[in-house]
């Protein structure tokens, strides 16, 4: 029998009295300490677990969007290709958990769902302004954060800025010679226009000609295919586990869900597809 492993003799530190730690570093003691279950049912922690990652890669997500727009303004764009294909990456985590979500059944969820309240998952401000970053901006939503005044203020300043789209179409107008912000709808969903289409056309019938482009909007549908899948396995999630009941929130859960499948962010990148 050998004796146990001591890294100290490897040189690894082993007292943190006077260092930093990893997990001072993550300030991991606030957040293991963040789950705070309101009944005595053992899938309560599943659900505000699966909750609360979920808005730790939306925060990420937030992130890497305000940098890409950011450098889509400035003419940087290659260095954006590398932060689009994160967010998508980020959307396919968020899909993974609606995996593990799916193993609790309607009758483990009925146990605590009444100590919820009103709360709900549409409520989310990092969602609502994910979604006004990438173009989808209903002002209705708003009202749903007059509560607290510092992320209500963050969201109306936030549809005051151009989303990732309206910056994409920029430098697609910049290279085609056309200005596209006359279409632009900075307090309603984006919606689609023939002439943005035939711009992005000319892209994909010449790709060798605008390359950077091609890609950007090459990365622009590989976001949006991921965020769909997001939203449906979402709505097959809440199926499966409350069926056609309504939302905590007051919505009608599955029929609500299932209206913003329909919504598209980059509509024209869709509609080129059929037209080349």
């Amino acid at each position: 029998m050998t004796d146990a492993y001591d890294p100290a003799s490897d040189g690894a530190q082993m007292s943190y009295a006077r260092e930093m730690s990893y997990g001072d570093y993550l300030a991991l003691e606030g957040l293991l300490e963040g789950q705070k279950p309101l009944s005595d049912a053992h899938d309560e922690m599943l659900f505000i677990i699966q909750h609360q990652t979920s808005e730790l890669w939306m925060r990420l997500a937030i992130h890497e969007l305000t940098a890409a727009r950011a450098g889509l303004a400035g003419g940087e764009i290659r260095p954006v290709f590398k932060m689009l294909t994160r967010v998508a990456r980020i959307f396919e985590q968020l899909n993974g958990a609606w995996d593990v979500l799916r193993t609790m059944t309607p009758s483990e969820y009925t146990a605590f769902r009444d100590d919820l309240g009103k709360s709900s998952g549409f409520q989310s401000h990092q969602y609502r302004r994910i979604e006004f970053m990438l173009g989808n901006r209903n002002m209705a939503m708003l009202k749903v954060h007059e509560h607290r005044p510092a992320l209500h203020a963050a969201l109306v300043a936030e549809v005051a800025e151009k989303s990732l789209y309206h910056v994409a179409l920029d430098r697609l107008g910049a290279a085609m010679e056309q200005d596209f912000s006359e279409h632009y709808r900075m307090e309603a969903p984006h919606q689609a226009q023939d002439a943005i289409r035939d711009a992005w056309a000319r892209v994909y019938e010449a790709p060798q000609e605008q390359w950077e482009l091609y890609e950007l909007a090459e990365k622009l549908v590989d976001l949006e295919d991921y965020f769909r899948r997001w939203r449906f396995n979402h709505v097959t999630t809440v199926e499966r586990i409350i069926g056609f009941k309504r939302g905590t929130g007051g919505t009608s859960g599955v029929q609500y869900l299932r209206r913003m499948l329909e919504v598209e962010l980059f509509p024209e990148l869709w509609q080129v597809r059929g037209q080349l």
